[in-house]
């Protein structure tokens, strides 16, 4: 059964993600937020809340009004345990599709705030060289 919080939650977290609305981001990510993406091949990333909130701040200061938009995405299972709640959906990226699981922290039963998503994805090498470019460049 579809816990409806959470996939509410889930809606208002990709509108804020759609307008690039920095507070609105800036809020859903916990503090100890941290992105872990695995490709198929093994390689894996992780990225935090203050990576995300930077990557976003550049794309807005540099014109961008919004991180794309999220007609594709696809629910497929919710679930609740303890005082945290995930949210497993299907979307996709430059035409792949991509699996993802957003973990919540859960208070009196309502999702508060984002603090972890897992992604399964094609491949990470662009994203690993560009990481690590920005790393040698003191970025």
């Amino acid at each position: 059964m579809e816990n409806k919080s959470l996939i509410e939650a889930m809606e208002g977290y990709f509108q804020a993600g759609t307008l690039l609305d920095l507070d609105r981001l800036d809020a859903v990510y916990a503090p100890d937020f941290v992105n872990i993406r695995t490709d198929k091949i093994g390689q894996t990333v992780s990225i935090t809340k203050e990576q995300f909130m930077e990557t976003f701040r550049r794309l807005k200061d540099g014109g961008g009004t919004t991180l794309g938009t999220t007609e594709d995405v696809k629910y497929m299972a919710t679930t609740v345990y303890d005082n945290h709640g995930s949210v497993v959906l299907r979307r996709t990226k430059e035409g792949t599709p991509v699996l993802y699981n957003f973990v919540w922290r859960m208070e009196g039963g309502l999702p508060t705030t984002i603090i972890r998503e897992f992604s399964v994805e094609e491949d990470l090498s662009a994203l690993i060289s560009m990481i690590r470019e920005s790393s040698a460049g003191g970025h």
